[in-house]
């Protein structure tokens, strides 16, 4: 396959995969004005848990999305556990929320480095997806296309909760004014929960779904929690839209800087959200907030 087709697939996948782990980081941040440090780490913990049931590694050997589904809302009921009872605490307090959340980042790191050791894990692909798609002369890694495809589902299923749904406009208004929101009678407190577990849940499910492709290894959450941050930056926080425009355009930018540019990758990476922050600090798509 030509090289730049390969690399364009590639960007594509990991744009979806960034997607469904900025998306989550993206409300939460929108609606809690809350800086998720642990964000990454709810990545690397669902690629765990979920690499756990896929290859028995505790004895219970189970299918890839059964396995997929369990470290979703495990992960999901963790966040919202967070958010209950470390993070309702510091309304406001975002120092305080920036080190709760990176100390929370340091002990999953921890926890996930005595349980499962420093080896990366390697995870297979499914075995309904090992193949290839055929596109007239072009063949496409069917796993890649599925990761494509299960992100733009995502992303539909997202905008019809957010803008067709009763919860949706509770969140849009929550995102858009939060005091307004409380005095109209929504509940806002419980609003944060769903939405930290609904994030949480998507980052575990990005881990792994994406372990496949990246594996699954300490430090996975440092390396992907910069890349998050840089979607959101660039989107704008609170957009769905911008999360997902902003992932595709990431996965161009680290895809092609790391084969083309590779002593220049991070440079190139972080130069756009450099110039965002300087001529549209809101993002792309995102609404200046005051």
């Amino acid at each position: 396959m030509n090289f730049w087709l390969v690399l364009a697939v590639n960007s594509i996948t990991f744009g979806g995969l960034l997607f469904l782990l900025s998306a989550g980081f993206s409300l939460i941040f929108g609606l809690m004005r809350i800086p998720n440090l642990t964000h990454g780490s709810l990545f690397m913990l669902g690629a765990y848990i979920g690499v756990t049931f896929v290859l028995g590694i505790r004895g219970f050997q189970v299918n890839f999305w059964l396995a997929a589904l369990i470290a979703t809302m495990t992960v999901a009921a963790l966040g919202a556990l967070a958010e209950r009872l470390l993070l309702r605490r510091l309304p406001g307090d975002q120092l305080a929320q920036v080190l709760v959340t990176l100390g929370l980042s340091f002990m999953a790191a921890d926890l996930c480095l005595m349980i499962w050791g420093g080896d990366p894990i390697s995870v297979p692909t499914p075995t309904d997806l090992e193949g290839f798609v055929r596109l007239g002369v072009l063949v496409f890694p069917a796993y890649r296309v599925a990761i494509i495809v299960i992100a733009v589902v995502f992303a539909g299923a997202l905008w019809l909760l957010l803008e067709r749904t009763r919860l949706g406009a509770m969140i849009r208004a929550g995102v858009d004014d939060p005091d307004m929101a409380r005095v109209v009678g929504i509940r806002v407190s419980q609003l944060f929960t769903i939405v930290f577990a609904l994030g949480a849940g998507l980052a575990a499910f990005a881990g792994i779904i994406g372990g496949p492709i990246l594996s699954v290894y300490p430090g996975l959450d440092q390396d992907m929690l910069p890349l998050a941050l840089v979607v959101v930056i660039l989107g704008g926080t609170g957009s769905l839209l911008g999360s997902f425009v902003g992932s595709i355009i990431v996965g161009f930018i680290y895809n092609f800087g790391q084969a083309l540019l590779p002593e220049l990758a991070y440079f190139v990476l972080f130069l756009p959200m450099l110039l965002v922050l300087l001529l549209r600090p809101q993002g792309l798509f995102g609404r200046h907030v005051p």
